[in-house]
């Protein structure tokens, strides 16, 4: 019985795409927006930190064989 609400939840969900696909129109709400909104947002902020992260340790890298470098 569970499976089946579920398979249907799937369906309704995969039916609202698809038409909303087909009438160009995938924003029908302010809600819409707003969510599209904060996942770029998020996805905007965790690409940054990565970014800093592959920095720092790039730069901690050659700036420790820099220092081990000058004190032999």
């Amino acid at each position: 019985m569970d499976d089946r609400n579920l398979q249907q939840d799937f369906e309704d969900q995969f039916n609202d795409v698809v038409s909303r696909l087909q009438s160009k129109q995938m924003f029908q709400s302010d809600w819409d927006i707003a969510s599209f909104a904060v996942f770029f947002i998020f996805i905007g902020v965790v690409l940054t930190l990565v970014i800093l992260v592959l920095i720092r340790c790039c730069c901690c890298c050659c700036c420790d064989d820099e220092k081990v470098n000058t004190h032999n």
